[in-house]
């Protein structure tokens, strides 16, 4: 599939999107993942969503051109990536959240140093982005390009597959409203999932 039939069909909402990526293949150098579980993220429609309240200075690459890279910083120490979805001006994006390291696994071990399995190298989006060497500097990089870093392949959609409430989402985005997590049954690379429980302040 060319890259210009993939960027359109990742044209269309993330909702839609999410399960397709299932089963691609993302690679950045000598590491390749293969997804087996991402969620999806609408724009000012989606109290989950970075680009619930519009476009910022952060978000301004959800509202571009789809297929390209939108990678943020969270919790003040990890780097999370996701494929930008819909038509540009549309926010809407797929976020990474676990996969299996096809290729690379060695680099990916070098990278990941506390994993004790393979399994567990791209367990999770934040371990995903390091195994991978995802780093801010690819916010927007297309991975449909020519010579992309990363590159993604899509594979054929998975017939099969879970689906439930996005993991750790806090507010109405966590809701049951929201059921856009979606993962390969019987993956052992699947992160487990876990609620979001707002932290007691103290006194």
């Amino acid at each position: 599939m060319d890259g210009q039939t993939v960027r359109e069909l990742l044209s269309h909402p993330a909702t839609e999107v999410a399960p397709l990526l299932l089963g691609a293949h993302l690679t950045l150098g000598p590491v390749t993942i293969r997804l087996t579980e991402v969620e999806a993220y609408l724009g000012e429609t989606d109290p989950g969503s970075h680009a619930f309240r519009g476009m910022t200075p952060r978000t301004t690459t959800m509202f571009g051109e789809p297929g390209h890279l939108y990678a943020y910083f969270t919790y003040g120490m990890h780097v999370c990536a996701n494929v930008v979805c819909s038509p540009t001006g549309e926010a809407s994006a797929v976020l990474l959240r676990a996969g299996e390291v096809v290729e690379g696994v060695d680099i990916a071990r070098e990278r990941r140093t506390t994993s004790k399995t393979d399994a567990d190298l791209a367990r999770g989006p934040a371990r995903l982005t390091v195994a991978m060497g995802i780093t801010l500097a690819h916010n927007g990089a297309d991975v449909l390009g020519e010579s992309s870093a990363p590159r993604l392949e899509l594979a054929r959609p998975a017939v099969d597959f879970g689906r439930s409430v996005r993991t750790g989402v806090s507010g109405p985005g966590g809701l049951d409203a929201f059921p856009w997590r979606f993962w390969l049954p019987g993956e052992p690379s699947v992160s487990p999932y876990r609620a979001h429980y707002p932290k007691k302040r103290p006194g």
